[in-house]
């Protein structure tokens, strides 16, 4: 069995790596932990053989769906690498990669240049206050462009990025990388061993960019630092040591974006990648100088530091099932060290838990280890009622540390199980997928009687069904959800309900006068009783208000709710014998069918408040979808960070389905969006006689049957 020797805080980094999807994460992932030694096997996307793409889903599509870790150990080092997916629809496993980790290794496809999730990715480290790290990845595939990807990184995401290194050549002439600090090639080395290189003088075809690539990152590194930006501009070279120390700290303050170039496929540059990660990304220490982090101790904040005679405190950030394993739980510890056969105490779900086999991910593999020390990663099987987002800490000390924001469900589908036998089956695979993705919701709509699925795009729910038919041996179908629609009044009426049965014996009698009137949208239900005289004994008059509701539950226009009226009792009659409360409760049903008709009854549609980020060259395309959707344009708006503009608008829940996919279609990727419920207003008439219709098509079916 592969043993790994014990790591303490200062030699740890722990780096998501992340992008837009096919940029080349995975096998860059893989390619450092092979060059490194920490890895054995060599493995490709197209073989389905990498490191860190494990799952039959991922294998078949050939891209990242959950995140994955694996580790490096260079120069007296542990890399902690967390393999995120780069696809939008997988985002929740993005952030919790970045939430595990102390920088951003943000790579960008030497042919694409910078994509959607390259944006969001950006976005989302900066936001955590992260170092980033670019690498230009791919150089060896056709069309890469090393200038063109990096003006695309400056024109688009931010001014501060500065290169410190260049490739030599591109596609199938890319043969080594400058590094500018060094200012020396590296080249394959003709001893053909992986990875490894020759330092060689920079080739003279070079030396006119290296010139340019070079003093383009003095300028930018002296000018992070006083002292250095004195030496600048005194004509002094600065050393290449002082260089790396100014560009660390300038990373960290957000002052500066390194970019480096590499191809993992014939991995030239991957080992100067890994030197510029142990180099530059932060350590345990220094987390706690740029997160100041906080957690909760009972009712009071206490602070977290990565001490190793600290009380242990780590987050749970992803869970996943594996077949013949069961549940494995990823976590961060960020405070104290932990022992492998410990018990600790889960603070968020208050009970005690177990690290049997305490270990690192390699990928599929699990390498255990006897302890760990503050900043490291470690993955525990079969941890019983642990979750993402519980916080694992000791009784004495029960911390809760801030949770993991994960991004709310953008498309929703109405599933059912193919097979009625396997409806049971099907809500437990659900709630399962659930656990392990928490972006992937779901709920069962009392309302509408419809188990409700919800995630971040298409493609996201696909790969559920796909997991839930697989895990848990259930295929489910999937539907546009039923809309929620409500009805109302716009005119008053009154009417009797009377009810009467003479069936031998004692009967049934009950008789009510109503009347019904609007009442203010959102006011609900009122009954006034009005009865005065004894028309109506007091003990019958509730149940008359038990059958007015009763009655409109079922609507009166197309089946839906009837909401927001007043009903009054105001005359009735009985009789001393047959009446009773179930008689009244009859009249009350009676009287609502007879006097709603009268009152213009309307149907209401529930609407949405949509806010929608878009660069400002599709703004005109948004709107305008946005409006041939029926929806209320409320205005614009400059988004935060420079993200282009923010357009608010109240749109029909009924013209918002699968809105994400549009949205991705009309702005390449780049646009997003967030909804929540606003309210419900009355519907224009030519869309609610297509809802009537179909209510009274389903009606006529159901009477046929």
């Amino acid at each position: 069995m592969c043993t790994l020797r014990e790591y303490e805080s200062d030699a740890i980094r722990n780096v998501a790596v992340v992008g837009h999807g096919a940029s080349g994460k995975t096998s860059l992932v893989d390619a450092l932990a092979f060059v490194s030694g920490s890895s054995k096997r060599h493995g490709s996307i197209k073989d389905g053989t990498t490191l860190t793409d494990t799952t039959p889903e991922e294998i078949e599509r050939k891209y990242s769906i959950s995140l994955g870790c694996a580790f490096a150990e260079w120069k007296g080092a542990k890399v902690n690498l967390i393999d995120t997916p780069g696809f939008l629809d997988f985002q929740g496993d993005a952030i919790a990669g970045l939430s595990a980790a102390d920088g951003a290794l943000l790579i960008v496809g030497a042919a694409t240049g910078v994509e959607a999730g390259t944006e969001r990715m950006f976005r989302e480290a900066v936001a955590r206050e992260d170092p980033v790290l670019f690498v230009i990845s791919m150089m060896d595939k056709e069309h890469a462009d090393f200038d063109s990807a990096y003006r695309m990184i400056k024109d688009r995401l931010t001014s501060k990025v500065v290169p410190v290194e260049i490739p030599i050549g591109a596609g199938s002439g890319f043969g080594g990388v400058i590094n500018l600090i060094a200012k020396k090639a590296y080249v394959p080395a003709k001893s053909g061993k992986a990875g490894e290189y020759e330092e060689t003088d920079i080739p003279a075809a070079e030396r006119e960019r290296f010139e340019r690539y070079h003093a383009e990152m003095v300028e930018a590194v002296a000018a992070t630092d006083d002292q250095l930006l004195e030496r600048f501009f005194g004509g002094e070279e600065i050393p290449g040591e002082d260089e790396m120390a100014a560009l660390k700290e300038a990373m960290k303050r957000e002052d500066l974006f390194p970019v480096l170039c590499c191809s993992a496929h014939l991995m030239i540059g991957v080992r100067t990648v890994l030197d510029f990660l142990v180099a530059l990304m932060p350590n345990a220490y220094e987390m706690e100088e740029l997160h100041a982090f906080k957690g909760a101790e009972g009712s009071k904040a206490v602070e977290i530091h990565p001490n190793d005679d600290a009380p242990f405190a780590a987050l749970v950030f992803k869970t996943t099932a594996e077949p013949h394993v069961g549940d494995v739980t990823f976590f961060r510890t960020f405070s104290g060290t932990v022992a492998s056969g410990q018990e600790v105490y889960n603070a968020t779900r208050n009970g005690a838990v177990k690290l049997n086999h305490l270990a690192v991910a390699q990928g599929r593999e699990r390498i255990e280890v006897p302890r760990l020390h503050p900043g490291d990663i470690g993955c525990v099987a079969k941890l019983h009622n642990t979750h993402t987002n519980d916080t694992i800490s000791t009784k004495a000390h029960p911390v809760r540390l801030p949770q993991i924001a994960f991004p709310e469900s953008l498309v929703t589908f109405a599933v059912r199980a193919a097979s009625r036998n396997d409806e049971e089956k099907m809500q437990q695979g659900l709630h399962r997928l659930h656990d392990e993705d928490p972006t992937f919701q779901t709920h069962y709509n009392s309302e509408t009687l419809e188990t409700i699925v919800g995630g971040l795009g298409e493609r996201h729910i696909e790969v559920a069904m796909a997991r839930l038919a697989r895990q848990f041996g259930t295929k489910a179908e999937l539907s546009s959800p039923r809309i929620p629609y409500r009805e109302t009044l716009t005119g008053s009426g009154d009417g009797q309900g009377r009810h009467k049965k003479q069936s031998g014996g004692r009967g049934q009698f009950g008789d009510c006068w109503v009347k019904m009137r609007p009442a203010k949208r959102g006011d609900g239900y009122a009954f006034v009783d009005s009865i005065v005289g004894g028309a109506i004994p007091r003990g019958f008059i509730p149940a008359v208000d038990r059958g007015i509701q009763e009655a409109s539950a079922r609507g009166i226009v197309a089946g839906y709710p009837l909401v927001d009226f007043i009903a009054e009792c105001f005359d009735g009659s009985y009789h001393s014998v047959d009446s009773n409360e179930a008689s009244f409760k009859m009249a009350g049903i009676q009287a609502f069918k007879s006097v709603a008709p009268k009152c213009r009854p309307v149907l209401l549609e529930p609407l949405d408040m949509v806010h929608v980020i878009t660069p400002d060259d599709y703004l005109g395309d948004v709107m305008g979808d946005l409006s041939s959707r029926h929806g209320k344009l409320l205005g614009t708006a400059q988004a935060d960070n420079g993200a282009g503009s923010v357009v608010n608008a109240i749109v029909p829940q009924a013209d918002l389905h699968l809105y994400g996919t549009r949205l991705s279609s009309l702005t390449h990727g780049r646009g997003s969006f967030t909804h929540q419920f606003h309210g419900y207003e009355q519907m224009p008439r030519e869309q609610a006689a297509k809802v009537i219709a179909a209510h009274e098509k389903s009606v006529q079916g159901e009477v046929e049957v």
